[in-house]
């Protein structure tokens, strides 16, 4: 007989004491030429992230050109003076750089993410980019080609049909922000390099950017790089710019935009709300995030694990302006999507979740799990430059102070059940919700009208 092996058993390992952690606090500064700068340090992050902000909103877009920027934007990656386009995408290749622009209601942001050894190599091409870029008749003609392209694949998505109709309900008709960010087919087509180029000769110069250099800066001279770089953008000085106020009309109604045949219903609930710049805004993080933040939310643990009508829900707030002067505004919104027979149960009872709710209020464990969720996460969060980079220019574009993140965590800590349900509940009245739903409205219209949650209109999809 062999001799039976001995089991050795060790004791669980026990977690270590958290070490502090607050979100990296910037240095700013600025060069000659009227560029903002922010830089952080960030030891042992050997990639780079640089964002730029520059100060050309959609509704800068002259009227009838709804796309421009965005066009724009793209265009930043298609040539300059000193390079063609392939020349300027082999460059960057060598340096192992990724470079990438959009535009949004707040701006257009260029991102740049570079070994620290190529930093001056890469820093030169974006600073090229900025400069004089080329905006050839041919490289403008295809971004337009492929931005028409695309408009047809987003009518057909029905989580993009119905964020557009939302936008199209909320927002006056004269407002930008009604009308679909990267611009439709009609003004899409309207765009050539002249309009490309005076777009870009009215907004785009250092005095009206900011950027953003996050990762490992030691032993880089990182002012001398700036100098023969983005120093040698020059162009005039930052003109003010009227911004409208933003006004939304979120009187309680419902719109089926009509797929028929659809076998899903996409359902988008939202309205307009405060941004960043409010004191409610850590409270109303807070309490959307039980509402429907994750799988634990309110709205999954019904719609979801209970009754199975969907895959999940989710709440969330996105800001559209943000200014301290009170012109800002978020989107509030729920999204999810729900089997076609099930459209009207699954509305009557998100609405009785939020009706419950407003009558008895959050938990206190619902709470302490949200807080842990959003601050005991953070650092894993912010574990790249670039995190931390896209974070601080989102901070710079709201017209946020530097230390806006870090006394954002400390808020949501000190934040009660009382102020979150507070919060959570006028974000998201029962009565002061415009629902989108994008599906089949012969299936659909009369067990949603028979909820009685506001009048319903059919638009074709």
């Amino acid at each position: 007989m062999t001799e039976a092996a001995t089991m050795e058993f060790h004791p669980q390992p026990q977690a270590g004491t958290a070490k502090p952690w607050a979100f990296p606090a910037p240095e700013r500064g600025a060069l000659p030429n009227g560029l903002t700068v922010l830089r952080c340090d960030r030891p042992g992050q050997q990639l780079v992230a640089v964002e730029v902000h520059l100060d050309a909103p959609l509704d800068a877009e002259p009227q009838g050109l709804d796309g421009v920027a965005t066009i724009m934007a793209r265009a930043f990656n298609e040539g300059t003076d000193k390079h063609s386009a392939e020349e300027f995408a082999a460059e960057l290749d060598r340096c192992g750089a990724t470079l990438d622009a959009h535009a949004d209601h707040a701006g257009v942001r260029v991102s740049l993410e570079v070994p620290v050894s190529r930093l001056p190599k890469a820093l030169g091409l974006l600073a090229d980019a900025l400069r004089a870029p080329a905006f050839a008749d041919s490289e403008v003609e295809r971004l337009v080609r492929n931005r028409l392209d695309e408009i047809p694949h987003e009518s057909a998505n029905p989580a993009r049909r119905a964020a557009k109709e939302l936008s199209r309900q909320l927002f006056p008709a004269s407002s930008r922000m009604s009308r679909p960010r990267q611009g439709t087919e009609e003004t899409v087509t309207a765009i050539d390099s002249a309009a490309v180029r005076a777009f870009y000769e009215k907004h785009i110069r250092p005095a009206a950017a900011t950027a953003v250099v996050v990762g490992d800066l030691t032993g880089t001279d990182l002012d001398a790089v700036l100098a023969d770089t983005l120093g040698a953008w020059t162009g005039g000085a930052a003109e003010p710019r009227p911004v409208p106020a933003v006004t939304a009309d979120d009187r309680g109604r419902v719109v089926i935009v009509d797929r028929p045949g659809a076998v899903q219903t996409q359902l988008l609930i939202g309205r307009v709300g405060p941004d960043r710049h409010d004191r409610v805004w850590a409270a109303q993080v807070l309490g959307t995030y039980c509402l429907g933040g994750t799988l634990t939310s309110r709205l999954d643990r019904v719609l979801r694990e209970e009754k199975g009508y969907t895959y999940g829900v989710r709440a969330f707030s996105q800001v559209l302006r943000s200014a301290p002067d009170g012109t800002g505004a978020a989107m509030l919104a729920i999204s999810g999507s729900v089997d076609t027979p099930n459209t009207g149960p699954a509305l009557e009872d998100l609405w009785k979740v939020l009706r419950t709710l407003a009558a008895e209020g959050l938990t206190d464990p619902e709470r302490d799990v949200a807080v842990q969720n959003l601050v005991g996460v953070a650092p894993l969060k912010y574990e790249t430059a670039a995190a931390v980079a896209a974070t601080l220019a989102d901070q710079v574009e709201q017209n946020l102070p530097d230390d806006f993140q870090a006394r954002l965590y400390r808020q949501l800590a000190e934040t009660g059940t009382v102020e979150a349900t507070a919060a959570v509940v006028n974000a998201f009245p029962d009565d002061r919700l415009v629902t989108v739903l994008v599906g089949d409205a012969a299936q659909i219209e009369e067990p949603v009208k028979a909820l009685g949650i506001g009048e319903v209109s059919v638009v074709t999809g």
